[in-house]
């Protein structure tokens, strides 16, 4: 058995554990948020078969956008924090996944 934790964006999460649970996979979905961007994210965690994980893990991608954004910097050069100091551009969306092996699990 496999725990597959995939940290995807807030935007694609809908559409991807819809796209898991329609293939027959079982999603939990947890709230979290990124430490560079400190933006929303969602943590996806799916229970596999060894033998699904490739599957699971092509939805994952599949359904995962990355998408360019710009974000103000933290630099403030003397104006202070907030939106009209520099900008720089970022890639944000896609996956991260993690596969863990799970020693046992139970289900009541």
């Amino acid at each position: 058995m496999k725990l597959i934790l995939a940290i995807i964006n807030n935007d694609d999460s809908a559409v991807v554990s819809s796209a898991l649970t329609n293939e027959g996979f079982i999603v939990t979905k947890l709230s979290t948020t990124g430490g560079f961007l400190m933006v929303g994210n969602t943590t996806l965690l799916v229970g596999s078969k060894k033998e699904d994980v490739a599957r699971a893990k092509e939805i994952i991608r599949l359904n995962s956008q990355t998408r360019k954004k710009v974000k103000p910097t933290t630099m403030s050069y003397g104006v202070g924090l907030h939106d009209s100091g520099p900008k720089i551009e970022v890639k944000v969306g896609g996956a991260t996944i993690f596969v863990l092996d799970v020693e046992e699990t139970e289900k009541y």
